[in-house]
């Protein structure tokens, strides 16, 4: 066990840096200390490994995010920013306070969204979860143009991911700018959404 969880730590460091087609079997296989045939016969093909480093974390990521809106919801009528906030402060939180795995795992999510090869994999980690959170969003709305609430909940994890790895630009841009901020990152996700939301598609 503690061979295999070597393994799927270099293998998620190097996709994560490098993409799938950067990172070889090799490079996993020397980052891990191990010989390239145990790579095999913990992870399969280099495909299957892939497959194996992205849904090892998803399930305790979805767990945390359910388990905020489920505690929020206890306390009162959700709102826009609350639903927000229950998606994307727990990842940010994450990468932050627990550890470079979780760092390096949401390059690996901007690698699985950006590619449609991963749809599959998207969907058997992510999309359930994110399902959730955009049906959440969309009875906000019921008057909203179909689909809106997918599109500003794609926005919205877009933005999370810059916020966490693109932060050192802030201060190249405009220097003493001060440090991104969780709560302000959540108020522009909910300002974003809520005009996507409400959008009102011109008459034809």
């Amino acid at each position: 066990m503690q061979t295999r969880a070597r393994i799927l730590d270099a293998a998620e460091q190097l996709f994560a840096a490098r993409g799938f087609e950067g990172a070889s079997i090799r490079d996993i296989a020397k980052a891990a200390g191990v010989q390239g045939g145990l790579v095999a016969h913990h992870g399969g093909s280099k495909e299957e490994l892939f497959r194996l480093v992205v849904a090892r974390r998803a399930g305790a990521l979805s767990r945390i995010r359910v388990e905020a809106l489920e505690g929020a919801r206890a306390q009162g009528p959700l709102d826009l920013a609350t639903i927000l906030d229950c998606f994307i402060r727990p990842y940010v939180t994450l990468a932050r306070e627990g550890g470079p795995h979780w760092v390096a795992y949401g390059r690996l999510l901007a690698h699985v969204s950006a590619d449609p090869r991963w749809s599959t994999l998207a969907a058997e980690c992510f999309d359930p979860t994110a399902q959730q959170f955009i049906d959440e969003i969309a009875a906000l709305y019921p008057g909203a143009v179909p689909g809106r609430a997918a599109m500003g909940q794609i926005y919205a994890v877009s933005a999370m991911l810059a916020h966490v790895y693109s932060a050192w630009r802030l201060d190249t841009l405009s220097p003493g700018a001060g440090e991104a901020d969780t709560d302000r990152l959540i108020a522009f996700a909910t300002a974003g959404v809520h005009a996507v939301m409400t959008e009102r598609v011109p008459e034809k």
